[in-house]
This record gives structure tokens, C-alpha cells and sequence, in this order.
């Protein structure tokens, strides 16, 4: 899935002077400088604050709005306790039952299955039963009951229409309490996490929670899920700007959260800023091994952290960096074997893609594993591997081979009939470069632009070499550096500070003669490459002998 994973960017200035020591053979190196919060990392008041008056016994409201400030910040496991917590000492807390409801449901990543669906369903009743004492309330009961309401025929209720009923349902709560925050977030929250028809629809849903957000984010600076929405509501190419403010706060709101010590990388990653991405990574990762540690869920947390943390070394030129996160993710505590597995095969995947190792990438092994989107990256990296090696029958069987995994994996997806289908760019990547395998040059440029444009149209992935870049790629391979040079430009401007990109722009313009733009391009190239040893990418050391020049 051309490492597509979930649907979000100086790191430094977060932080006091203290710092957070990684767990003892982590396998990642320490950051040249430190994040606070070591005392702080392992104390669960650290959430930020929120304010959720409940019609409660009074000695449970503190337990409780923990659960929403975890809630806030994706802490799922924790925050399902800590409202289970609530509703043991108070059983009349009909509000505790509907925080266990939504602790089942991660509306950014997940579509719940029946066993999910009736486990909330069951929390939503025990609510309605315990009967909640304030309009309010019950108003928040009636939208996860809009969620997870049962159907009289199997399937007629999809996700997109349980989505779409719940933000309904809290659009109401808020329009009808103006004042609460919580309110306020949440129905932010659901207006991002909800299938859009288009892009047009999801960025108009996204401007909306922006602009409730930043009022809450105004008003209530500590709060923790203001933060956190507004950096998944500004990851998009265009947005991510406007996140950036929120990016360098939410870490210090919620420092006790891997997820919050995380979500900065979002907005840094689209903007380019890879050390800053880099310290929010490895901060994180600690933080889920600590989590780990304490026989919570931090596995999930920590493989998300590295993800983000591998991409951020490969557009830095660290590539030795790059390599032990690799070897670091075999083996992270807690995570199965078949999601290290599948993990590993992606970070290798993307190693070989974004260093350009086509002999590597063409003898990739696929993970052993019946799921099929952990194979698709590696038969998506090992076809265009094969085709830029010059094996245009290896790049058709491994094509052939993707082909059928996709085809698995939509038959799989089309449960959510309305919910959007499985994007497609990384078989229309493969095919162009089979066709220039082929000596089939204008149709291999002509299908890696549709990819580049059908990408842009539904949104550029944050993780992953744009399709826009490989048609500067393969223009470049065909001796056109001019028009190359314009591709890489337009990809620069949707992912700017990525390797490739400016290492090909700069490329670009030296061949076709502009070398004032070529000097530009060096120049930014060594610049986002400052924490990488010259030796360690010929790039560098091309691009700093071109600035040498008189």
C-alpha cells in the first residue's frame, strides 16, 4: 500500500532543560539533544486538561476526565480502564459507560467489526440504562448509540452511515452547549474521521474542524485533544502550516502520551523538517517501551513511532540511522510476530525504493503472512526494482503479482460499501515502470502521470517516494532534464525537503544548463542533510564538490 498507514509535522523548543533516557537496548540511538520528561513520562497526570462536568459521584470526576484526556490522545487501552475504573466505583455514572463505548472505537484508523460493534452497542445500553441526569449527557450517549445502534438487517448500516450519524448526532451536542469544550473536540474529531465522497468534501470537513479547533485551541491552550485534531486535521500538503503551532505544543500538553510525543512528526514531516520529526520519534518510541514495560499496549505505538522515524532518516541522508531502525523493528517488544514481519518488510521496502538499490529492491521477500496487505510494498518495491534494473519479465510477474494481491484486498474493503476503496497509485507506479522497462517510453510517462495526478487528487501520502517525483525520475532517465525538472518542482511544493526530490531538481537543472538553480537545489539538499556525515550519501558529496565551484 505504498506504506500507507495511518490517516498526520524546532522538536527541541518543546522541552525544558531535563531529559528522557532511552529504555536500555532500545536500539536507537539517542537524539543529539534530549526531550524532558523522564519523571514526567511515567507519571499519567501529564495528559493536559479537560474539563467534563458530570452528574457523578464527586470522588470519581478526576478518574474520569483522565479517561477523556487519554481518549484525547488515542490512549485507548488506558482510557477504556480508566472509565471502567469510574463505573465500578460509581454504577450509576451513566456517562463512564459511554466513554468505555468510545474506547473501543479509533475512528482515525479503524472500522470496528461485529464483535466490536456489539461490545459498544452493550456499553451504549448499559449508559441509556443507568440514566444520565443532565441533557448533556444523554446527548453524548445518544451519539455513540448513533454509532454503534444495531440494524434489523445485517449490513445495512455501514461504516460511512455510523460515521456519518454520529457526527450528526454531535454536531447537535455542540451546537446545543456552545461553551463545552469537550464538545467542541469531539465533533471536530468526527467531522475528520468521517468517510468524505471526495476531496473536495474531506477538505471542506477538515476546514470546519479547523476553525473550531483553533477557537478551542485559542481558549483553552492546554487541551489536549485541540492539539492533537488540529495536527490530523492540517495533514495534507496544502493545510500543514496551520498545524504547526499545535505541532509544537501537544507534546508538552501531554508528555505522559507516546501518541502525543508522536503527532508533532505529522506536520513535520509534511513540511520537511526531519530533525524535528526525528526527536518527536525517538521520544515517542521510549515513551511506548515504557508503556511496554508496564504490560500496556506501547507495541502499536512504538512500530508507528519508527515508521515515521525511518522515513525521516532516509530524507536526511542518515542512512546508517535508517538501517538500525530496520533491525531495531525485528524484534519490538510486545508487537507480534506477523506485525514485525510485515513492518520489516515495509521499512527494507522503502530503504531500498528511496536509496535507489533496484538490484535490492527486485529480490525482496514478501512476509509470510495470510494478510495481503503486508505483501503488497514488497511486490510493488520488487516490480519497480526489477524495471529500473532493466528485468522487464521480473517487473511483469511481480506486477502480475501485486495485481492479484489488490485485487484481494479491495474484494476484502468492499464490506464498507460507501467507505472509500483502497488507492491504486502504487499499480499504476509499477506498470509505468514496466512499460519503460519495455522500451514503451511515452506510455510509461503518460501512466505515471495519471498516477501523479490521480495522487495529488486524492491527497499526496506523507510516507511515501510521490508519484510526481518518479515521473522527475524517469523523465531525467530519458534525457529530459528541463521537463524533469518541472515535475520535481511541483512535487517539491506538495512534499518539499524529501532527498530524492532536490538531489533530481538539482540534478535537473545542472544538465540543462541552469546552474543558479542547480545551486538552489544543492544547496537545500546539504542544508536538510546537516546531521549526515558527507560520507555516508555520494549525493552529498556531488552536491557540496557542485557548491565548491567558483
Amino acid at each position: 500500500m505504498k506504506f500507507r498507514w495511518i490517516a498526520l509535522r524546532s522538536f527541541v523548543a518543546l522541552f525544558a532543560a531535563s531529559s528522557v533516557a532511552l529504555p536500555a537496548g532500545s536500539g536507537l540511538a539517542a537524539p543529539e539533544h534530549h526531550h524532558a520528561g523522564g519523571a514526567e513520562a511515567s507519571n499519567p497526570a501529564q495528559l493536559g486538561r479537560v474539563n467534563f462536568p458530570t452528574s457523578c459521584a464527586p470522588g470519581v470526576q478526576k478518574s474520569f476526565e483522565t479517561g477523556v484526556a487519554l481518549l484525547h490522545s488515542f490512549q485507548y487501552e488506558q482510557a477504556e480502564s480508566a472509565f471502567t475504573d469510574v463505573a465500578k466505583r460509581d454504577p450509576q455514572c451513566a456517562i463512564a459507560y459511554w466513554g468505555e463505548a468510545m474506547s473501543l472505537w479509533h475512528s482515525l484508523w479503524d472500522h470496528p467489526g461485529a464483535a466490536t460493534l456489539k461490545q459498544g452497542w452493550a456499553d451504549v445500553e448499559r449508559a441509556q440504562a443507568a440514566s444520565a441526569k443532565t441533557d448533556r449527557e444523554r446527548g453524548y450517549i445518544a451519539a455513540a448509540a448513533a454509532f454503534y445502534q444495531e440494524s434489523s438487517s445485517p449490513g445495512a448500516l455501514d461504516y460511512a452511515d455510523r460515521s456519518e450519524a454520529y457526527s450528526k448526532a454531535m454536531e447537535q451536542v455542540y451546537e446545543q452547549n456552545p461553551k463545552d469544550g469537550e464538545a467542541a473536540a469531539f465533533y471536530s474529531l468526527s467531522l475528520i474521521a468521517m468517510p468524505a465522497k471526495d476531496q473536495e468534501a474531506d477538505l471542506a470537513n477538515r476546514q470546519k474542524a479547523i476553525a473550531i479547533l483553533n477557537k478551542l485551541f485559542a481558549s483553552e491552550p492546554d487541551h489536549p485533544g485541540a492539539a492533537h485534531y488540529l495536527i490530523h486535521a492540517c495533514d495534507t500538503p496544502e493545510l500543514a502550516p496551520q498545524g504547526l503551532a499545535a505541532a509544537r505544543a501537544y507534546a508538552k500538553i501531554a508528555p505522559s502520551s507516546p501518541h502525543a510525543l508522536h503527532m508533532p512528526a505529522h506536520i513535520f514531516t509534511r513540511l520537511g523538517l526531519w530533525q524535528d520529526s526525528i526527536e518527536s520519534n525517538l521520544a515517542s518510541a521510549a515513551a511506548a517501551e515504557q508503556l511496554t514495560a508496564r504490560h500496556l499496549d506501547g507495541a502499536s505505538y512504538e512500530l508507528h513511532a519508527m515508521d515515521f522515524l525511518e522515513y525521516a532518516y532516509l530524507q536526511s541522508g542518515q542512512e546508517p540511522e535508517a538501517r538500525q531502525v530496520i533491525e531495531k523493528v525485528k524484534s519490538v517488544p510486545g508487537a507480534s510476530g506477523a506485525d514485525l514481519a510485515g513492518r520489516e518488510a515495509d521499512f527494507q521496502a522503502r530503504y531500498d525504493v528511496e536509496l535507489h538499490h533496484w538490484q535490492e529492491a527486485a529480490a525482496l521477500t514478501a512476509p509470510r503472512t495470510g494478510r495481503p496487505g503486508w505483501q503488497v510494498t514488497t511486490w510493488w518495491a520488487r516490480a519497480i526494482g526489477a524495471a529500473r534494473s532493466g528485468d522487464a519479465a521480473g517487473a511483469r510477474k511481480d506486477v502480475a503479482k501485486l495485481t492479484g494481491l489488490r485485487t484481494a484486498m479491495d474484494s476484502q474493503y468492499r464490506a464498507y460499501k460507501k467507505a472509500p476503496a483502497f488507492k491504486d497509485v502504487d499499480q499504476q507506479e509499477a506498470e509505468a515502470w514496466l512499460a519503460y522497462a519495455e522500451g514503451k517510453h511515452d506510455d510509461a510517462v503518460k501512466m505515471m502521470r495519471d498516477a501523479a495526478e490521480g495522487e495529488e487528487s486524492d491527497g499526496v501520502d506523507s510516507l511515501a517516494m510521490p508519484a510526481r517525483e518518479m515521473l522527475g525520475d524517469m523523465l531525467l532517465g530519458l534525457k529530459h532534464p528541463s521537463q524533469a525538472l518541472a515535475e520535481y518542482e511541483s512535487a517539491i511544493k506538495e512534499s518539499p525537503g524529501r532527498f530524492d526530490g532536490l538531489y533530481g531538481a538539482a540534478q535537473s537543472a545542472e544538465l540543462a544548463g541552469d546552474s543558479p538553480t542547480a545551486k538552489a537545489y544543492y544547496a537545500k539538499l546539504v542544508q536538510v542533510c546537516d546531521h549526515a556525515a558527507a560520507a555516508d550519501r555520494p549525493e552529498l558529496r556531488e552536491a557540496k564538490a557542485f557548491l565548491a565551484q567558483k
